[in-house]
């Protein structure tokens, strides 16, 4: 069993890959998000819908960067935040 420092027990780690997106359409076109996703093909300008704004509602968005396994320590935004992409747009 690991523990940390101040003698607690670490969390157990999970890795995900995440994307950062910008939003092409809605009242918050522009804007940029993080989002975890397990899509095995997706890569940088492919084009997806993301939940987004005060009803999470399907908003498309071009993928603008990719990070990949990171574990929720080291995470561009916190675990507890983190939306999923829900599927990839075939163009």
């Amino acid at each position: 069993m690991i523990h940390s420092l101040a003698g607690g027990k670490m969390r157990d780690l999970i890795i995900h890959d995440y994307a950062k997106v910008e939003i092409l359409e809605g009242e918050f076109i522009g804007k940029f998000a993080w989002y975890v996703f397990n899509i095995i093909d997706l890569k940088v300008n492919d084009l997806v819908l993301v939940p987004f704004g005060h009803n999470q509602k399907a908003t498309r968005a071009k993928v603008l960067k990719i990070e990949r396994n990171l574990s929720s320590q080291v995470a561009p935004v916190p675990a507890r935040h983190i939306k999923e992409i829900i599927k990839k747009i075939e163009c």
